[in-house]
């Protein structure tokens, strides 16, 4: 049997996968994985920031991060900013399909 994030929530059994993600300058960054998807583009996965502060969770748009998961020739995972708009606005699309029945999703 295989257990859909939507199971874990109905089973009120959902841990969230955290992921931490270091940038260019070098600060760590932490996001809940709330989704991941593979077309015939690439891999792709859909994440919210965790904060640790209340008041840093209220000032936060809600906004999902969407990025490309990249892996070079030593087997290494990256993950990068989708460049081209068309290609970023077709996987946002299809995160927001996948995610809608599980959060409140408002189209702006």
């Amino acid at each position: 049997m295989v257990n859909t994030m939507a199971d874990n929530f109905a089973n009120n059994e959902y841990n969230p996968d955290i992921v931490t993600v270091v940038d260019e300058n070098g600060v760590q960054h932490t996001f809940e994985e709330l989704d991941r998807i593979e077309t015939d583009e690439g891999r792709f996965i859909a994440l919210l920031p965790v904060y640790e502060e209340a008041e840093e969770i209220l000032d936060d748009d809600g906004e999902l991060i969407i990025l490309s998961v990249v892996e070079d020739e030593d087997g290494e995972i990256y993950l990068e900013p989708i460049e081209d708009e068309k290609l970023f606005n077709k996987i946002g699309e299809l995160f927001e399909e996948r995610l809608e029945d599980l959060f409140e999703i408002d189209g702006e």
